[in-house]
């Protein structure tokens, strides 16, 4: 029985179908996806040090997980102590950084009144009768906050479960991603899997060495320049430029305006200038050297992958899309039928130069002539 091939409009609207539902399963079921997509990354970024247990200490496979585990939660533990005593310090100046924002206010109030004839009253006014909405907005986002903060929580002890699983259960879950298939398929399958695993840990662990380097130059230059607060906003502004294009954009924002409110307008305008320099020389010197060209990704396909993450699952999408769209790369260039989509989320390949003619070469037919 041959196969029926359907017209070009039914397999447009089957695919575009076919899309629609797992977005909608994806954002559904994004408390569910969000944790395993972490937990896949970090049981691969893992995997090194877990054989490393097994085949060199002759540790036991439960033991083994565990322990790689346990050093994953030791390093974000650390990582979080340090940004919690910086965020602390932080806070013990917030009076003194109302005061400033108050000064800045009342003088931004002047300059209205001075160049539009708004005077005080009105702006007073306009303010009081957008305050009640601004106030019941600010409760709502604090108690989200929470809510937030807790669904991390949450979520960090699921990943941590998820990846000691996976870490355990590594060889039946291959066994399973291969009995997907047929098996002439199944080699091709392996190789894929092989290169996705090569590709995130490549990719996670070169973003962590890059975040470890920009934060050290960040502080080194904001410490030479005797910036106030200057390790928060350094280790802030590396862990942020994870975030692929928005990521900087935002921390170099956060980071003039609070030190603006400190030291004023020049001073915030250095530091601005110095994240957006050294962001330039990262992405451009270190990143094509530290995380490599694992993730071969155009520029255009990459801000996409972050704008849907964003949409689809949030802050952690924004990160989490960018090695999704990569594995899809592999998987789209061997597989028949899907090596457009590759070509599209691929990096232009440099042109092959032509080949000269030679004008001067025999026509077909003749021979030439030899001393």
């Amino acid at each position: 029985m041959g196969t029926v091939k359907l017209p070009f409009y039914a397999r447009l609207a089957l695919t575009l179908l076919a899309v629609v539902l797992i977005v909608f399963i994806m954002m559904q079921g994004s408390n569910v996806f969000i944790p395993l997509t972490f937990a896949l990354l970090m049981s691969i970024l893992l995997f090194p040090l877990n054989r490393f247990f097994r085949n060199k200490l002759r540790v036991g496979k439960a033991l083994s997980a565990l322990l790689s585990v346990i050093i994953l939660v030791g390093g974000l533990v650390g990582f979080f102590y340090f940004l919690t005593i910086q965020i602390v310090n932080f806070s013990h100046d917030f009076p003194e950084l109302q005061k400033k924002f108050h000064d800045i206010f009342q003088n931004f109030q002047h300059w209205l009144s001075s160049e539009y004839h708004i005077n005080s009253k009105q702006q007073m006014d306009y303010l009081n009768k957008s305050g009640s909405g601004i106030m019941s907005t600010a409760a709502h986002s604090v108690g989200n906050a929470f809510l937030s903060f807790a669904g991390i929580l949450l979520w960090l002890v699921f990943i941590f479960i998820y990846t000691f699983f996976m870490l355990f259960h590594r060889q039946l879950l291959m066994k399973f991603v291969t009995h997907l298939f047929s098996v002439q398929h199944r080699e091709k399958v392996r190789e894929v899997i092989s290169e996705t695993k090569g590709m995130i840990q490549s990719y996670v662990s070169g973003l962590l060495l890059e975040m470890l380097i920009l934060s050290i130059v960040n502080c080194t230059i904001f410490l030479i320049m005797g910036i106030q607060y200057a390790l928060l906003l350094g280790v802030l502004a590396a862990v942020l430029n994870v975030i692929p294009y928005l990521g900087i954009y935002s921390a170099t924002a956060f980071a003039m305006l609070v030190t603006f409110a400190n030291s004023g307008g020049s001073q915030a305008l250095e530091v601005g200038a110095v994240l957006i320099v050294v962001h330039l020389l990262d992405s451009n010197i270190l990143m094509p050297r530290v995380v490599g060209a694992r993730v071969k990704m155009n520029p255009f396909i990459t801000i996409i992958a972050v704008v849907v993450g964003e949409f689809i699952w949030g802050i952690p999408g924004m990160f989490l899309f960018v090695p999704l769209v990569g594995i899809m790369k592999l998987i789209c260039d061997r597989v028949e039928g899907m090596e457009a989509w590759g070509i599209l989320i691929g990096v232009e390949d440099k042109e092959v130069p032509k080949r000269k003619v030679n004008l001067s070469a025999p026509k077909p037919g003749t021979e030439q002539v030899r001393d």
